[in-house]
């Protein structure tokens, strides 16, 4: 008799929610438009005239919960998810939430380009349509030493990979946020910052069976200020690197400077896996707060995913894992 011997990440089956919120059929979306509207000729950009985050067509949602990916953590309740955020955007602050959640989500466009076989510029939908969307249940730790558990739907990034066929001399994707001329956001003012967020992998990391392009949480589209309409999961990687409301991913043999890479090189570097015994300049990484909870928890070397990405970093031990 074959005895599965449960991961060190898995979350009992008593814990998780009941498998029939879960199950649901997936239809095919229909195309809602050209593209990312542009801001107002002259003077400051415009808001967009478009759906709001949430409004997209149904029928996706919720999708079918996969088990493989569990964890052995309580599921973190969904009013924290969507009320405690980082999205600079919006805002230095993490109560951006309730603005961020404007951000109009329909027309939205991403780009393809790059080392491609073929550069092309797809509607959210279609894309969506061609995907296939499931449910995962990640750890997300936060580079400022607090920790969530998050229920995302979406699609592996191996999908995105076969639909933009890289080219054989491709290294790396970028992958970059809307921009001041796609739509106003209150955190553009803040014009030090290098504008837009840009952040990047490896194509084998975003080959890894864990990376994950995120659509939805908690069994229904996701929220503006948790990346809508479309944001990355590493979640073996701190939370910067899951860089939110994707318009373009650009294929090229040169590896990205990330947005906090660009701000702070000696704090935030390309690879940020997250490793308790390396600690940011200004704080240890050793522990975690668990949001909702008043529990410290140690962290573990890759978020407890090891098993799955340590291989990816072998030869690069010389190169600081967190820097």
């Amino acid at each position: 008799m074959l005895i599965r011997k449960r991961h060190g990440w898995e979350l009992p089956e008593s814990a998780a929610a009941p498998e029939e919120h879960f199950l649901g059929r997936r239809t095919l979306m229909k195309s809602a438009g050209a593209g990312l509207l542009l801001a107002a000729a002259g003077g400051a950009p415009a808001p967009l005239s478009a759906q709001p985050a949430g409004d997209e067509p149904g029928g996706l949602y919720p999708a079918p919960r996969n088990p493989a990916f569990t964890v052995d953590r309580e599921v973190t309740a969904e009013e924290l998810v969507t009320t405690y955020n980082n999205f600079f955007e919006f805002g230095s602050h993490k109560e951006i939430w309730r603005s961020a959640q404007q951000l109009p989500v329909r027309p939205w466009t991403v780009v393809i380009d790059g080392m491609v076989e073929e550069e092309r510029t797809v509607d959210i939908d279609k894309l969506l349509a061609s995907m296939p969307l499931e449910e995962r249940v990640y750890r997300h730790r936060c580079v400022e030493a607090w920790s969530i558990v998050v229920p995302w739907t979406g699609f592996p990034m191996a999908e995105l990979l076969d639909y933009a066929r890289p080219l054989g001399s491709a290294r790396y994707v970028r992958m970059e946020t809307f921009g001041s001329d796609q739509y106003a956001a209150p955190g553009f003012r803040q014009f030090w910052y290098p504008w837009p967020y840009v952040e990047g992998l490896t194509l084998d990391e975003a080959a890894n069976e864990l990376a994950f392009l995120v659509t939805g949480a908690y069994g229904k589209p996701l929220p503006g200020q948790n990346g809508a309409p479309l944001r990355l999961a590493v979640p073996w990687k701190y939370g910067f690197k899951s860089v939110k409301s994707i318009v373009r991913f650009t294929f090229t043999d040169e590896r990205p400077v990330s947005f906090w890479e660009t701000l702070g090189p000696d704090e935030y570097g390309f690879w940020a896996n997250v490793n308790p015994d390396v600690p940011h300049p200004r704080w240890s990484q050793a522990m975690e707060r668990v949001i909702g909870t008043s529990e410290m928890i140690p962290t573990q070397l890759y978020n407890g995913y090891g098993e799955y990405v340590a291989e990816l970093y072998k030869g690069l031990e010389q190169e600081p894992l967190f820097m």
